[in-house]
């Protein structure tokens, strides 16, 4: 599992979004880029997340900050969600696993004395070269976007 570090360059990511296009961190050079993981579309922290992000989208924009949520849900279900919370955030669908495990937030997780294979909630905040400057793993949904928006306007 590659282990994401502050100070190290973020691995590419490539991936087609609820609105149909792609996104890339090569087409957001010059940019500052969030990206957060959530582990499902339409559940309730999920559902939170992408929210809170969303309700500071202004900010994040006057920040030069493009923001990516990722799950492994696919595209339609990502259009669903998206239109159905009023989603702002760029919705980015990792349906084969490939980014999640690039960045190292597929993980074992246990649940009720099960184990399972799932998405780890974290959150990375990209510089405009392409270097990893905060790393957020095991989030806490409340107040993580504010955090996050804080730390983006400090760089």
């Amino acid at each position: 599992m590659t282990e994401i570090t502050e100070g190290s360059k973020a691995p590419d990511l490539d991936m087609e979004t609820a609105a149909g296009d792609r996104v890339t961190l090569d087409g957001l050079k010059g940019r500052k880029v969030v990206v957060f993981f959530y582990p499902k579309a339409d559940t309730p922290g999920c559902t939170t997340e992408s929210q809170d992000f969303s309700a500071l989208i202004g900010p994040f924009e006057a920040a030069n900050t493009t923001v990516i949520g990722v799950s492994r849900d696919p595209v339609k279900k990502l259009q669903k969600f998206g239109a159905k919370h009023d989603l702002k955030v760029v919705l980015a669908s990792d349906e084969s696993g490939d980014v999640t495990e690039a960045w190292g937030v597929w993980i074992l997780k246990k649940l009720y004395g099960r184990e399972y294979m799932g998405i780890e909630r974290a959150t990375f905040l990209i510089d405009e070269q392409g270097v990893v400057r905060r790393a957020w793993r095991r989030v806490a949904v409340k107040g993580h976007a504010a955090q996050v928006l804080a730390a983006t306007q400090s760089i």
